[in-house]
C-alpha cells in the first residue's frame, strides 16, 4: 500500500483532538500533539514498532523528564507545575509540581493520530510529513516557542479536580516562587484577569541610533486594518539589526490567514491595541527611511489609523522591492523579488510571515543591495492626500511605482486566453492521488506561497478571500475562485472531477500549474512515466 505525504498531513490537521488517555494502546504510526489553546504545535511517531501511540503520547510526552523528546513535559514546565529534576532538595515539592503537570496535560490538552501498517516505512512518511507541514504546526519540533507562560485558570480547575489540601498546595506555590526567582526578584502574582493595556506596558523600542527602519505586518483577514503583529528592523551605522516585535489586538472576530502565521485570537489576549502601539512607533520613526517590501505595509498602517481615527503618520516609506529590483534585475520573470525569492537566491535565513522576521529580512536586502551597488534611494513615498478607505488598496505595477487602485471585484477580468498562454510560466506540480480522484481537488501546498495572498480565504465560504483568480482548465470555461487557505486547494471544485475524467487522470499523474497573467492560472495535467 502507498501512502501519499500530502493525504497524511491533511489527515492529521483535520482530525477532531482528543484526549491523551484515549489513544490507542495497540497501533503506530502519525501523530501530532495538540496544547490548551487547541493549536497543534507537534508532529511525530512512533518509528518504533515496540512503542504505541499511547505509549508515546500518553506517557512519554505527558510523563516523561522535561527534555525536549518529551513535549508536554517541556512546554509546560512553568509556574507551579515546574520542578528542576537534578535538584536533590526541592525533590519532593518538585515531584507534587510534576504530578500536577501530569494531570493538566490529560484536562486541557489533547492529541490527533494516524495509525499505520508496521509495514510502513513511518519514519521515512514522518520526514516528508514535516516538510510540509506549516510552520505553527511544528513549532515545537522546531523548537520556535519558549515555554507556556503558566495558564493559571486551567491550573486551578485541575486543582479543583484533584482537591488537594493545604500541604500540597503550599508546595507547588513554593515551586511557582522558585520558577520566578524568588530569591533575587519579586514573585508576580498569578492574575485571573488580564490586566488592562496601556502605553507603558507596550514593549520598549531599543535605543538609537539607526541609519533606517523596515517594517512589516501581519493581518488577521483581508481587511488591511486588521493588524496583529508589526515588526521592525533597526539597522544601527555599523549595519547590525536589532528587531523589534509586538502583537496586537485587532478587536476583530475573523480570522482568515491564521493558517499562514500562526496568529490567532488566542496569541493576542491580552496585547496592546493599534492606538496603543502607533505612539511608539511615532516617536521611534520620524524623521527616518522606513523600508516595507511592497506597498502592503504602508496601507495597512494607513488602514489601521483609519479605522481607530488616528492621523496617518508622516514617515519617509521606501520599498526594498524596488532597491531588489536594481539590484538583481535577472530575478524579474525567474522567481521575482518578493522575499520568497529574494530568501533562496541570497540565502537568507528567515521564518517568512512573522513580522520580526520578515521586517529583518527586508533590511537584509537593502543590507545586501548596498553591498551589491549603491543603493539609490527613490523619492519617499508621502502618505498620499487620498483618504484611504475599503474601496481603495496600495499594489504594486510593473513599472517599480507604487500606485492607488481601485480595489478588484470579486471576479477578475479574464483576458483573451491564447495570448495568456503563450506568456504562461510554471509556477509548480504537484502529484495526484486518489484521494484526490475520489473527492474533486487538487493539492497545492508544495507552491501556495505562490498564490496572490489576497486570493486566499479561510476553510468555509463564509471566510471566502475578498479576491478571487482565473483558473483555465481546458474545458472551455474559466473557473472563478479563491483559494482554501486551510485545506490550501482550489475552493470551487465542481470542475476537477471533469478535468480528471477528460484527461483520464490516474493516481501518480502530476499537475503542472501555469501563471498565465497576474491572477490568471492554468491547469495541465502530466502523465506519469510508465
Amino acid at each position: 500500500m502507498r501512502f501519499i505525504p500530502e493525504d497524511l498531513l491533511s489527515a492529521l490537521l483535520e482530525s477532531s483532538p482528543q484526549p491523551t488517555v484515549h489513544a490507542p494502546r495497540d497501533a503506530r504510526g502519525l501523530y501530532g500533539l495538540v496544547d490548551h489553546h487547541g493549536d497543534l504545535r507537534y508532529i511525530g511517531s512512533t518509528s518504533s514498532t515496540d512503542q504505541t501511540f499511547y505509549e508515546r503520547i500518553h506517557q512519554r510526552h505527558r510523563t516523561g523528564s522535561e527534555g525536549m523528546s518529551h513535549y508536554f513535559s517541556q512546554m509546560y514546565n512553568t509556574g507551579r507545575m515546574w520542578r528542576e529534576r537534578k535538584d536533590a532538595t526541592t525533590k519532593v515539592d518538585g515531584d507534587l509540581a510534576k504530578k500536577l503537570r501530569n494531570e493538566f496535560v490529560v484536562d486541557h490538552c489533547r492529541a490527533v493520530w494516524l495509525a499505520l501498517p508496521d509495514t510502513a516505512d513511518i519514519a521515512r512518511l514522518e520526514a516528508e510529513v514535516l516538510a510540509m507541514a506549516p510552520e505553527h504546526a511544528i513549532a515545537w519540533n522546531r523548537r520556535r516557542m519558549q515555554t507556556y507562560d503558566e495558564p493559571a485558570d486551567l491550573v486551578d480547575a485541575t486543582l479543583r479536580r484533584l482537591g488537594w489540601g493545604a500541604q500540597e498546595l503550599a508546595a507547588i506555590e513554593r515551586q511557582r516562587q522558585r520558577f520566578f526567582g524568588a530569591a533575587t526578584s519579586p514573585v508576580p502574582p498569578i492574575l485571573r484577569q488580564p490586566a488592562p493595556i496601556s502605553e507603558t506596558r507596550v514593549t520598549p523600542f531599543p535605543e538609537g541610533p539607526f541609519r533606517f527602519f523596515a517594517l512589516d505586518v501581519e493581518t488577521a483577514n483581508n481587511d488591511r486594518g486588521s493588524i496583529c503583529q508589526i515588526g521592525v528592523a533597526c539597522v544601527r551605522p555599523d549595519n547590525s539589526i536589532e528587531t523589534w516585535m509586538t502583537y496586537v489586538d485587532p478587536q476583530v472576530d475573523r480570522w482568515v490567514f491564521t493558517y499562514l502565521h500562526g496568529i490567532s485570537a488566542r496569541t493576542v489576549k491580552g496585547a496592546p491595541t493599534f492606538a496603543e502601539v502607533l505612539p511608539v512607533l511615532q516617536d521611534a520613526l520620524a524623521g527616518h527611511v522606513v523600508y516595507q517590501h511592497s506597498g502592503f505595509d504602508r496601507s495597512a498602517v494607513a488602514a489601521a489609523c483609519s479605522n481607530s481615527g488616528l492621523n496617518i503618520p508622516q514617515w519617509e516609506w521606501c520599498d526594498s522591492v524596488h532597491v531588489a529590483r536594481a539590484a538583481w534585475p535577472e530575478l524579474r520573470g525567474n522567481g521575482g523579488h518578493g522575499l520568497a525569492s529574494l530568501k533562496q537566491h541570497l540565502g537568507l535565513e528567515f521564518d517568512h510571515h512573522d513580522a520580526g522576521e520578515d521586517a529583518r529580512a527586508a533590511a537584509e536586502v537593502v543590507l545586501r543591495a548596498e553591498g551589491h551597488q549603491p543603493v539609490r534611494l527613490q523619492k519617499p513615498l508621502r502618505p498620499s492626500p487620498v483618504e484611504i478607505d475599503d474601496d481603495f488598496d496600495l499594489i504594486e505595477d510593473d513599472n517599480d511605482t507604487v500606485i492607488l487602485a481601485e480595489a478588484p471585484v470579486a471576479a477578475p477580468t479574464v483576458p483573451d486566453l491564447q495570448t495568456l498562454r503563450n506568456a504562461a510560466r510554471a509556477i509548480g506540480t504537484t502529484e495526484i492521488t486518489q484521494g484526490n480522484i475520489d473527492n474533486d481537488h487538487i493539492y497545492l501546498r508544495g507552491f501556495f506561497e505562490k498564490f496572490p495572498a489576497d486570493a486566499i480565504g479561510g476553510s468555509n465560504r463564509a471566510s471566502a478571500a475578498q479576491r478571487e483568480i482565473a483558473v483555465d482548465w481546458g474545458g472551455g470555461t474559466v473557473v472563478i475562485t479563491d483559494l482554501d487557505g486551510a485545506k490550501r486547494f482550489f475552493r470551487k471544485r465542481g470542475w476537477i472531477r471533469e478535468f480528471f475524467a477528460r484527461h483520464g487522470a490516474r493516481a501518480g499523474d502530476t499537475v503542472m500549474v501555469e501563471e498565465i497573467a497576474p491572477y490568471s492560472y492554468r491547469v495541465v495535467l502530466q502523465r506519469r512515466a510508465a
